[in-house]
């Protein structure tokens, strides 16, 4: 048991800052983000003994389903507004970031995990449809739609955004 722990331990201490930006992607909120983090990361311990080879693509599926669960429970509850929060102007470069994060913010669920996925994490059109318990048809097609969206949303970033196909 101590060897278990010891392993998932190390796994964490390694892999928690790209697993939380992942999850930020996907959430769009810090805090949110941590929650999220930290409730894949509970299913993932109890799962360990089956997953100890490669965990990453079994927390990172962990991640993308809880997030769709957890938009779906509160999409009810929040209510959406025409234009984003103003928010202060950073140096070089923030900008695009600033305005890349809010279209994400636009995207359905899964739209958004398949970008997040894609282009942020730099899985395959495979890894991806396996994280996601789709299909690669359905990643490209929802590759492209998101594309095609953030493109909409924000014309200025078209040079930024690059489509696969």
């Amino acid at each position: 048991m101590a060897v278990v722990r010891d392993d998932f331990e190390a796994f964490v201490a390694a892999r928690y800052g790209a697993l939380l930006r992942t999850a930020y992607l996907l959430t769009g909120d810090h805090h949110d983000a941590e929650d999220l983090l930290q409730q894949a990361l509970v299913k993932a311990v109890g799962a360990w003994g089956r997953i100890t080879g490669d965990p990453e693509p079994y927390v990172r599926t962990i991640l993308v389903r809880q997030n769709i669960s957890r938009w779906r429970r509160r999409r009810w509850r929040e209510l959406t507004t025409d234009a984003p929060p103003e928010t202060a102007v950073a140096d070089d470069g923030t900008e695009d970031r600033i305005a890349l994060h809010r279209a994400l913010g636009v995207l359905a669920p899964r739209q958004r995990a398949v970008i997040v996925l894609r282009y942020y994490d730099d899985l395959t059109e495979v890894q991806t449809a396996e994280a996601l318990g789709i299909s690669v048809g359905t990643v490209k097609s929802q590759t492209r739609d998101a594309l095609r969206r953030l493109r909409d949303v924000v014309p200025d970033l078209a040079d930024v955004l690059v489509s696969p196909y």
